[in-house]
C-alpha cells in the first residue's frame, strides 16, 4: 500500500476506454464523477496531510455496456498559483505556508484581524455537489469551483459569501425530490451574530444556458445560535427528513481566535479543532418549513461524527443514523507521515483511534414535560434507542449501536429522508484506507462484504435499476486500486442485492484514490 500513498497523480485528459470483464447492466447510462487528493508535491515542497493534496477528478462514464475514464486537476486559484511559482504557497488543512518575512508584520497582523477569519485556499477536493444545474468541486470552505461534467474542465470560482453571508458550508448537501439543494454553513465573524445557517438552492434558479448560478437564488432557511461564540461546532454533514433538518452539535470544536491568529502563533489550521470529552452532544431538529427549531433540548454523550447515513420520520419520531467515533484523532491517522508506516507498525501505532460505529438515535415529537422522569419516550419496536426525560424537561439520548467498522456510507438515494433498510460503505480496519466494502441490513442486523487482496476500493455509490422497487435493486459502483503492478486499477460493478461482481472495467491509466462523489443519469 505504501506505493500508492500519497503519491503524485496525473492526468488523463483524454477519455481512455476501459477493458470489461463480465457485462455492465445496458440501462446504466450516466457518468460517475469523483473527487479527491491528487499533488502531494509542488517542486521541492510537500504536503504534511493527505487531505491536502490538490484536488484530482475523475470521470467514470457509462454507455451501452462499456466505460471511459478520463482526470483532470481542478485548476483552482490554489493550483494556478502553486504551480506558477514550482512550490505549494497556499496553506491547507494540515500544512500552513508562512508569509514572507519581508513583508511587514504589522500589514498583516491589520489584514487578518480585521477580516477575523483568514482567506481559506479554494483547493476544493472532498466532493462534487450539484446547485440547480450546475456542479462544483466542493470542500468545507467559502470557496466552489464549477465544472463541466462532460470535459471535467474548471468553469470557474464561485464565493458563497458573494451571495450568502457564510464563513464555511459542508461538502455533503441534500437533494429534495424536487431536485432543490439543501445545505448548511457556518456564519463565524464580521458577518452578523455567530450562528449555524441552513439554506436552500431552487433547482430552477440556474438558467439553461449555465451563465448565471443558480447560487444567486438561495434561500435562508432558518439559522441556529454557537453554543460559544469563540468555539463553534465543527460538523462535516448533516441529516435531512421530510420536515426536518438534523444538527448534530457536536463538542468537536473550532477555536475561532486560533484559527483567526494561526499564521503567527505557528499553527496549522488542523491544529485549530478541539475535542472537549467531558462536553455534550445536542441533537437540533429545525423544521424545513417554518425555519422554527424544536424547542425540546435533545442531547446525548460526547461524540464525533463526520458522515451522518440517513434520517426519516416514524410514527411521531426523528430516526437518524450515523458514523461516530469516540474522539477526534481520526484526521492524525491521514498525516502523510503516519500513512507511510508498514501496515504491522501502522495497525500498533493506531490502535488508539476509536473505530466507527454506525450508530442509530431516535428523537420523539411530541413531548410532555408531564412525562415521568427517567422514562424512555421512544414507542418504536424495531430499535432499542432511548429518548429518557430528565428533570429539567430535556431529554438524554441513547444510540442503538448498528454496525461498527465501516464509514463513507451510501444508500439508495431514492430513500432518502424516507424508512429505509439498507446502507453500504467502507469496511474500515486500521488502514487509512479500506480494502473492503460492505452491505448492511438494518433489519437482520447482518452484512455482507467484497473483497479482493491486495484491492483498495472507493466509496461505494448506489445506482438503482429503471423502475426499480425493490431498495436493493440496482447496482454498485466503486473505484478499485492496488500496489500490485499485475492489477490495473478498475471500476467494480456489483449487484446490490447479492453483493457479487458482475462486471470490472479495467482502466489503462493511473487512477489516484479518491474520497467523494456524485453519478450523474445519462440525459434520456
Amino acid at each position: 500500500m505504501q506505493s500508492i500513498i500519497a503519491r503524485n497523480g496525473v492526468e488523463t485528459p483524454e477519455p481512455l476506454k476501459a477493458q470489461v470483464e463480465g457485462s455492465i447492466p445496458s440501462w446504466l447510462q450516466g457518468t460517475l464523477l469523483r473527487n479527491g487528493p491528487g499533488l502531494f508535491s509542488v517542486g521541492s515542497s510537500q504536503y504534511n496531510h493527505w487531505f491536502d493534496g490538490l484536488s484530482l477528478i475523475h470521470s467514470f462514464t457509462f454507455c451501452n455496456g462499456e466505460v471511459t475514464y478520463r482526470s483532470k486537476f481542478l485548476k483552482s486559484e490554489t493550483y494556478k498559483r502553486n504551480i506558477k511559482a514550482d512550490r505549494i504557497v497556499v496553506s491547507e488543512f494540515g500544512t500552513m505556508v508562512y508569509p514572507d518575512p519581508c513583508k511587514n508584520i504589522f500589514s498583516r497582523a491589520f489584514t487578518h484581524l480585521c477580516n477575523i477569519i483568514p482567506d481559506f485556499t479554494d483547493n476544493n477536493l472532498i466532493n462534487i455537489i450539484r446547485y440547480g444545474r450546475d456542479y462544483y468541486a466542493s470542500s468545507e470552505v467559502n470557496y466552489m469551483n464549477q465544472i463541466d461534467p462532460a470535459t471535467l474542465e474548471t468553469v470557474g470560482r464561485i464565493n458563497y459569501r458573494n451571495h450568502i453571508a457564510l464563513n464555511l458550508a459542508t461538502a455533503h448537501p441534500h437533494y429534495d425530490d424536487e431536485g432543490n439543494t439543501y445545505n448548511m454553513g457556518t456564519a463565524i465573524m464580521g458577518l452578523g451574530r455567530p450562528k449555524y445557517v441552513i439554506f436552500k438552492v431552487p433547482f430552477e434558479a440556474s438558467d439553461k444556458e449555465h451563465k448565471k448560478p443558480a447560487l444567486r437564488k438561495v434561500q435562508q432557511v432558518c439559522s441556529v445560535p454557537f453554543r460559544s461564540s469563540l468555539f463553534p461546532s465543527y460538523f462535516h454533514s448533516f441529516g435531512m427528513t421530510d420536515n426536518y433538518i438534523v444538527f448534530v452539535e457536536q463538542p468537536f470544536k473550532l477555536d475561532v481566535v486560533k484559527l483567526a491568529t494561526a499564521y503567527f502563533r505557528g499553527v496549522n489550521w488542523g491544529g485549530c479543532l478541539k475535542f472537549d470529552k467531558d462536553d455534550v452532544t445536542l441533537f437540533h431538529l429545525i423544521n424545513k418549513k417554518t425555519g422554527k427549531t424544536v424547542s425540546t433540548r435533545f442531547y446525548g454523550d460526547a461524540l464525533v461524527v463526520f458522515h451522518h447515513i440517513n434520517a426519516y420520520e416514524d410514527d411521531g419520531h426523528v430516526v437518524f443514523d450515523l458514523i461516530s467515533y469516540k474522539d477526534s484523532k481520526l484526521y492524525d491517522m491521514f498525516y502523510i507521515e503516519n500513512m507511510r508506516q508498514e501496515t504491522s507498525n501502522f495497525i500498533q501505532s493506531n490502535k488508539t483511534f476509536s473505530p466507527p460505529v454506525c450508530k442509530r438515535f431516535v428523537l420523539p415529537l411530541n413531548v410532555s414535560r408531564e412525562s415521568p422522569k427517567g422514562s424512555n419516550l421512544v414507542t418504536l419496536t424495531d430499535t432499542t434507542a432511548q429518548a429518557l426525560m430528565q428533570e429539567d424537561g430535556s431529554i438524554y439520548c441513547l444510540p442503538d449501536n448498528l454496525f461498527e467498522g465501516l464509514e463513507l456510507p451510501g444508500i439508495n438515494y431514492d430513500f432518502n429522508a424516507k424508512k429505509y433498510r439498507y446502507f453500504y460503505g467502507s469496511r474500515v480496519e486500521w488502514s487509512p484506507h479500506p480494502n473492503k466494502i460492505a452491505k448492511f441490513d438494518i433489519v437482520s442486523r447482518k452484512h455482507i462484504e467484497w473483497h479482493q487482496e491486495s484491492c483498495y476500493p472507493s466509496e461505494p455509490v448506489f445506482v438503482a435499476s429503471p423502475g426499480a422497487v425493490d431498495e436493493d435493486d440496482g447496482v454498485i459502483l466503486s473505484s478499485v486500486v492496488s500496489p500490485d503492478p499485475d492489477i490495473s486499477p478498475f471500476m467494480l460493478v456489483l449487484d446490490a442485492k447479492s453483493f457479487k461482481e458482475i462486471a470490472r472495467a479495467s482502466i489503462p491509466a493511473s487512477v489516484h484514490i479518491d474520497l467523494h462523489g456524485l453519478f450523474i443519469p445519462a440525459a434520456v
